[in-house]
């Protein structure tokens, strides 16, 4: 679930450095799916890398004015099961989102050969704002312990960062061999 409303989030232009930094994980033509994808950022980032790319947010306004985007209108958190069933990706990026229910698709959504990026907020994020809300925060390990027993973790945080803003995150990235 999203608790800080995505005009909290428009002065993201900027990819995460984390995505940034693992991106080589996902095969150079493969398919991307950006999930909560907010303003497009990352997805921004995937097309001009030379990747398709599939992004999807309850709100695609910002989405539909980018070149080379399949902008899918998907409320994740609606009770309606997952809007790309069976369908698997060579990158699937999720940052500042969090609805655990969507853990075991996301994993199954990872093609061969493919990388999960993740980033979210931690427990303890309250005191450097929102989200506050522990419902909305993970907690110790939280993303390693859901996503480990699916895929090989190449790479994985828990702690405390100053860019873009001071946050408590957890952060992993993970292959299917």
């Amino acid at each position: 679930m999203q608790d800080t409303p995505r005009s909290a989030h428009a002065h993201l232009s900027e990819p995460s450095a984390w995505v940034v930094a693992h991106a080589g994980l996902v095969p150079a033509s493969g398919t991307v799916l950006d999930v909560a994808a907010g303003g497009g950022r990352h997805a921004k980032f995937f097309v001009e890398r030379g990747h398709r790319v599939t992004a999807l947010d309850r709100d695609i306004g910002a989405l539909i004015a980018l070149a080379g985007i399949d902008a899918q209108r998907a409320d994740l958190e609606g009770g309606q099961p997952w809007p790309l069933p069976g369908r698997q990706f060579a990158g699937v990026v999720v940052t500042n989102y969090l609805h655990r229910p969507l853990f075991e698709a996301l994993a199954a959504s990872v093609a061969p050969g493919g990388a999960l990026i993740y980033e979210t907020f931690a427990h303890g994020n309250g005191q450097f704002g929102k989200p506050d809300n522990p419902d909305f925060l993970l907690n110790d390990n939280e993303l390693f312990n859901a996503f480990a027993p699916h895929l090989r973790v190449v790479a994985y945080m828990h702690g405390y960062i100053d860019k873009p803003r001071p946050a408590l995150v957890q952060r992993i990235a993970a292959v299917r061999t």
